[in-house]
This record gives C-alpha cells, sequence and structure tokens, in this order.
C-alpha cells in the first residue's frame, strides 16, 4: 500500500487527489487545482471547431494540440504561455513533487467577487480558457462547459479513501464520551464501531439487537469499503445515469446521449460487458507486469548477493594481495641478505691481501732497514785490509736486496674499490609496472550455427563468447581438418569472430572448432562442428566417376582494376586495349568440372584467352603469359594453347559474337581441354592438372562475355572410357 501512494498524488499540489478528473490525456488533476493553472488565451487562439474538453477526444487529436502548445521550444516545452496582454509571460513554477505546472490564474477581477459569496459557488471560466496537463504538457482549449466537460474519477476517488482509512490510526470507539479507547468491535447493520463497556451498556446481546451481528473492526472497515458507492452520471446530461459505452469515443455514455447527442451513429456496447471486458485486459496485463516485477525482485536479490559476493571478493583479493607483496618483500628480503653476505666476503677478502702484502712488506722492510745500518757501520771502518775482505760480499748482499724490491713489489696487490654493481633498474621498473591482470581463462566460444554454412568449395564459421562471460579474451584460434578425418589443425588465429575458408575439397566432410585465448591461457575448445561442401550429382549419361556440379561468379576483388562487372558479376568487360586477368571466386581441387562463357561482343577481332589459373597468377598481361595459367587464346579464325608463354596446338577455328567457350577441368584424370560451341577445340590442352585452379579469362576493351555456372559435363565426355569420344585421348 505504501508503494501505491505516489498515484494518488495530485501532480500540481502534492496532495492526495479531491475531486479529481480525467483529462484526455487520461491523467489526473484535483478539479481545485485544474482552475489554478488554466491560463486564458487569445480570441485568435481558439480553435474553429468546437473541442469539448471531455467529450471523448481521441489520443490523435493531439497531433492538432500539440500545434496550439502553449509552451515554446525556447523553454523546453514548461514555459508559461507569454505574448498577450491577458497573459503576461511569468516563471514557471514546481509542484511539492517536481512537476514543473503553470502559474496560478488571474484572480477574478471585482465586478465578480460577489459570486464567491455564496458557499459552494466557484467563479466562472473565463472564455478561451486553457489547460496544460503537468504530466505530459498537452494543451487543450476548454469549450463552454468549462472544467465540467471532464469526467470525474470515482474509481480514484474511492481508491484515495480506502487508502487515507487503512492508513488511520487504530480504529476508536464512536460511543466513549472522553477519550475514545480502542475498537473491539462493530455492528453492520448499526455501522457503529465499540469498545467492550460500550457494547455492555449500548449494544445489549438481547431483545432486538441479538440479531445483529458483531464483527471485528477491521473486517468491519473492510465491509464499509465494498459498500455500494454513488453512481456516476453523464457530464453531458447531469440528470442520467451512464449505461453504455462508445466504443468509438472509448467512454461511458447516457441513454441521452445515444437519442440526442453525438454518439447516436456511434458503435455502443453494454456497460457491464465492457466492465468485464476491460478488467479482464487489465487483468491481463497486471500479470504481465507482475510477471516483471517478480523479475525485478529476483533481479534485486541477485543484486544484493552480488553486494555480499563483492565484499567477500574484495577481502579475499585484499588478503591474496597483502600475501602476495608480502611474499615479493620477504623474496626481496632474502636476496637482500644474499647480496650482503657477498659484500662481506668481498669486504673480508680484500682486508686479508692488504693485510698480508703489510705484514710481508714489513717484514722485507726490517731487514732492509738492518742492512742499510750494517753496512753505514762497515763504511765507517778505516782497515782497508778488513773492508775489502767483506766488501765484495757486502755489495753482492746489497744488490740483492735491492733486486727483492722490485716492479711488483710496491705495487697493492687489491684495491679499495668494490667492483660490484647492484642494478636494480629492471626490478624497479618492473615493481612500477606491477598491475592486476586477469586470472581466468576465457570461457569456451559458442559457434553460431545459424551463421555457419558452406558454398560449393569455402566454409563460412562463426563464433561468440558466452552470453554471461566477463573474461577479457585477445584472440581466438580456428581449426579445421583435410576433410579426410585427419587431425585438425590451425586456419585462422586473430581477434574476428567470423571467417571464411576458400580452397576445400568438393564432395567433401570438414570437422571444425574454436577456442579463445588471452594472457592467462587458452580456452576449452567449443563444440566440434561437421560441414559438408557443395553436394555432387550424376552427369545425364551412366557415368560411374562422379561430376561436381559449382556454381560461382566472377571475382572483383581479385581482378585487375580496369576490369567492368556487372549482371550481379557474371558479365565482365574491360576499359584497357591491354589484356587483363579476372578469375572466379571458387578454386577447384578436386572432382570433375565445366562452364561456359557466350561472347556479347567482339569487335576488331581480339584474342581473348580462357582457362585457368593459380591464385597468383599476373593480372596485367593475357592469360598463360607466365607460368601460374594455363589457357587457350583465339581470335576469328584458329586458337593456341599456352602455359609459361608457350604456344602449342594451333587448331582451326575462332569466335565471333555469340560464340560459347566451354572450359572443362577433370581433376580425376587431371586433364583440361576445351570447347567452342559445344563442339571439342583440338586435342586435350594441359596434362597433370594437380593443386589448386581458380576459372580465369583474359580480356580488353573489344570483347565481353557472361559466365554460366552450374552445368553438367558435356555429353560426349566419358571420364571412365579410357578413349573417349572426340580424341580426348
Amino acid at each position: 500500500m505504501d508503494e501505491m501512494e505516489e498515484e494518488l498524488k495530485c501532480p500540481v499540489c502534492g496532495s492526495f487527489f479531491r475531486e479529481p478528473i480525467i483529462l484526455p490525456c487520461s491523467h489526473n488533476i484535483c478539479l481545485a487545482c485544474a482552475r489554478n493553472i488554466l491560463v486564458q488565451t487569445p480570441d485568435a487562439e481558439s480553435p474553429q471547431s468546437s473541442r469539448a474538453s471531455g467529450s471523448g477526444v481521441s489520443d490523435y487529436d493531439y497531433l492538432d494540440l500539440d500545434k496550439m502548445s502553449l509552451y515554446s521550444e525556447a523553454d523546453s516545452g514548461y514555459g508559461s504561455y507569454g505574448g498577450f496582454a491577458s497573459a503576461p509571460t511569468t516563471p514557471c513554477q514546481k509542484s511539492p513533487n517536481g512537476v514543473r505546472v503553470f502559474p496560478p490564474a488571474v484572480p477574478p477581477p471585482p465586478s465578480q467577487h460577489h459570486l464567491l459569496q455564496h458557499p459552494g459557488s466557484l467563479p466562472p471560466i473565463p472564455r478561451n480558457s486553457c489547460i496544460t496537463c503537468p504530466q505530459c504538457h498537452r494543451s487543450l482549449i476548454l469549450d463552454d462547459r468549462g472544467l465540467r466537460g471532464f469526467p470525474k474519477n470515482r474509481v480514484l476517488e474511492g481508491v484515495v479513501d480506502r487508502y487515507q482509512q487503512s492508513k488511520a490510526a487504530a480504529l476508536k470507539c464512536q460511543l466513549c464520551e472522553k477519550s475514545p479507547k480502542e475498537a473491539t468491535v462493530m455492528c453492520e447493520q448499526c455501522d457503529v464501531f465499540y469498545c467492550d463497556p460500550c457494547r455492555l451498556r449500548c449494544h445489549p446481546p438481547r431483545g432486538p439487537l441479538a440479531k445483529h451481528r458483531l464483527v471485528p473492526p477491521a473486517q468491519g472497515r473492510i465491509s464499509r469499503r465494498t459498500s455500494p458507492r454513488k453512481i456516476s452520471t453523464c457530464t453531458e446530461h447531469e440528470l442520467e445515469n451512464l449505461s453504455m459505452y462508445c466504443v468509438q469515443c472509448k467512454m461511458p455514455v447516457c441513454y441521452q446521449c445515444l437519442e440526442e447527442g453525438k454518439h447516436s451513429t456511434h458503435e455502443v456496447k453494454a456497460l457491464g460487458a465492457m466492465w468485464k471486458l476491460h478488467k479482464g485486459q487489465l487483468s491481463q496485463a497486471l500479470n504481465i507486469l507482475s510477471d516483471r516485477a517478480t523479475e525485478a525482485k529476483e533481479f534485486l536479490v541477485q543484486l544484493r548477493n552480488m553486494v555480499q559476493h563483492i565484499q567477500e571478493n574484495g577481502v579475499e583479493f585484499e588478503a591474496c594481495l597483502v600475501a602476495q607483496c608480502d611474499a615479493l618483500i620477504d623474496a626481496l628480503n632474502r636476496r637482500k641478505a644474499q647480496l650482503l653476505s657477498r659484500v662481506n666476503k668481498e669486504h673480508e677478502h680484500k682486508l686479508k691481501v692488504v693485510r698480508d702484502q703489510i705484514q710481508h712488506c714489513t717484514v722485507k722492510l726490517r731487514q732492509t732497514t738492518g742492512l742499510m745500518e750494517y753496512c753505514l757501520e762497515v763504511i765507517k771502518e778505516n782497515d782497508p785490509s778488513g773492508f775489502l775482505q767483506i766488501s765484495d760480499a757486502l755489495i753482492r748482499r746489497v744488490h740483492m736486496t735491492e733486486s727483492q724490491w722490485g716492479k711488483g713489489t710496491l705495487t697493492p696487490r687489491m684495491t679499495s674499490d668494490f667492483d660490484l654493481t647492484l642494478d636494480s633498474g629492471p626490478l624497479l621498473q618492473t615493481i612500477h609496472q606491477l598491475d592486476f591482470v586477469q586470472m581466468k581463462v576465457p570461457a569456451a566460444p559458442m559457434l553460431q550455427l545459424e551463421e555457419c554454412c558452406t558454398q560449393n568449395n569455402s566454409a563460412t564459421l562463426s563464433w561468440k563468447q558466452p552470453p554471461l562471460s566477463t573474461i577479457a579474451v585477445d584472440g581466438y584460434i580456428l581449426e579445421l581438418d583435410d576433410g579426410n578425418g585427419d587431425s585438425l589443425g590451425w586456419v585462422y588465429v586473430g581477434k574476428e569472430t567470423i571467417c571464411t575458408v576458400d580452397g576445400l575439397h568438393f564432395n567433401s566432410t570438414y570437422r571444425s572448432r574454436v577456442k579463445a585465448f588471452n594472457s592467462s591461457g587458452v580456452s576449452q575448445y567449443s563444440k566440434t562442428l561437421v560441414m559438408q561442401t557443395s553436394e555432387t550429382g550424376l552427369p545425364p549419361c551412366d557415368i560411374k566417376t562422379i561430376a561436381t556440379v559449382a556454381w560461382f561468379t566472377f571475382d572483383p576483388a581479385s581482378a585487375h582494376p580496369d576490369i567492368v562487372f556487372s549482371n550481379e558479376n557474371f558479365t565482365v568487360s574491360c576499359n584497357s586495349y591491354d589484356d587483363r586477368v579476372v578469375m572466379g571466386n571458387t578454386g577447384f581441387s578436386r572432382g570433375v568440372h565445366y562452364w561456359e562463357m557466350s561472347v556479347d561482343r567482339y569487335d576488331n577481332h581480339p584474342d581473348p584467352a580462357f582457362g585457368v589459373a593459380r591464385g597468383d597468377v599476373l593480372k596485367d598481361v593475357m592469360l598463360g603469359k607466365d607460368d601460374k595459367a594455363w589457357a587457350m587464346y583465339v581470335d576469328n579464325n584458329r586458337s593456341w594453347f599456352m602455359h609459361n608463354n608457350s604456344h602449342t596446338n594451333r587448331t582451326d577455328g575462332g569466335i565471333g559474337k555469340g560464340a560459347t567457350v566451354g572450359v572443362l577441368l577433370d581433376f580425376t584424370r587431371g586433364i583440361l581441354l576445351f570447347l567452342i560451341n559445344d563442339e571439342q577445340q583440338g586435342p586435350i590442352a594441359f596434362e597433370g592438372m594437380e593443386g589448386l585452379f581458380y576459372p580465369a579469362i583474359s580480356l580488353n576493351r573489344n570483347v565481353q562475355v557472361t559466365l554460366h555456372t552450374g552445368l553438367p559435363i558435356p555429353e560426349f565426355y566419358a571420364p571412365s572410357d579410357p578413349d573417349p569420344p572426340g580424341s580426348v585421348c
């Protein structure tokens, strides 16, 4: 009930509806509030036709009413009417519930004050008054009846009354003299609420009152609500009750409206029948709305659960982050201890080397000093013979001692610098780049079967991620087998979700699957899809070898830019005097294939070339000039076969306008032959045909041809025969 309260409040005053009326736009407004938002328009603005404010204005009338709207685009549709002396421009105001409304109407002139002195009387509505719905801002000019032309919403008024009663405080006794006590029962016949003392005193259970029915107060309040209400009367004929329903105007009408009013020619139905029908329609609509409300409640439960999960996951991830950072800190501390140990070892080693050198040098210096002092004393000796006896030995000893102080003896064996340099730059950069990454692999993709298809010897596959998957995907890997049931191999790696694989075998079965990947790993495979390339059919004659019937067109994507396409890419011509190459959009690698090209235009005796080619054939020379094409070029008198710029098998017979050139490619025997006007032209043109070939033709601006595909092989050709007719072998 509390959630319904906003539906029961007027959009102007913000209070519960009092005497609500129904505007033609189906919105409601208090009668008093409707008078407050009236605006008077000039005479020139009144509509030519009298449009009654409450006389069944249809929804389509608003197309005209919009033209009379009293709010301008400059004010975003909310401004008050302005530009006339009778309606000065004033700013809009807001009602308590936030809806912008028009200002109150100007007070009546003093000459009309006497009308307000009588209780219950209302001032007359000014002529050409206009009312604007405060919710949808639709405007309407009132007729002579004014606000009385709008029907009163008795249902809404009853709902408001019941709601206010249900919101009231506990029911009190109606017979207590001073402070009423809480009622304990209600008499349905007396329609009075009693407390226990008043019931015993004023409504004893004996005599005539013994037959009265006493019910609990809540039940009594419900019985009051269900009591019959006032019967609605017609807005046109106030003394007549509404008894019928006008289907065209969608409003209840009275008997007099059918006899005299504008509803006399309209379709009407019984009020009770339409009441039941609309109740049923409203019930159905409510059922749908109830389903939506149920879904919304379930969604709110899901969101609340998500809040709880977010909180739990937040605590878990915070703990995980702290643990990871602590692990990094521990590892750094351990590495720090290891590096400090290495520094200490280096420090001790340097000190030991220097101290050893100091000790060694100190001993030698002591010996040298002692020798020097001894020599100085010897030099002081004045006895020549005694000096000479030891002088030679002493000189040798001095030289020997001096030689011991040779190169490197007085050089430090160790430097004071530490040769250890710690490069922490990369690690510091890594720490600065430390960030969160997606810690989950993607979900397995889903093949979109409705978009996967095969055409001729090409297969198109499409896939997508599951609808509820939120894990980032860096790309996809599409796998396909070779048509012989062998293991699957990669045919596409990338970010696209659709791929077309060309050059497959005709009449073959292929298996395909796809998986997704990101920085964390690779997903599971999708379900395996089995596809069948173009079906095959037997030619008209009794041939054991199966021939494939293929449909294809010329390919604009791979053609030379000078080629001109028409007739849905079945007809080609050229803008250049030089030969230009165009290929078909389907390649062949297996089976027997036959197609024809009819010559639509043939001027100045050119020599177009017909045949097959690899995908990388040259496009700006005659077909067959390079080693990527096998062709027959023909003029109006003769033809030649050409491959890798080698001309062979000159044959009489040419083409002209209306001629037909046929190409037959047989992979079962590896041969290529040509026909002109349904007859074989020359011997077998080429043998040993293996690999992937595309239909091709070269032509210049003097030729136009049209392609014909999906043809059976000619009747004369039987691949299973060792020597077919027509000198094939």
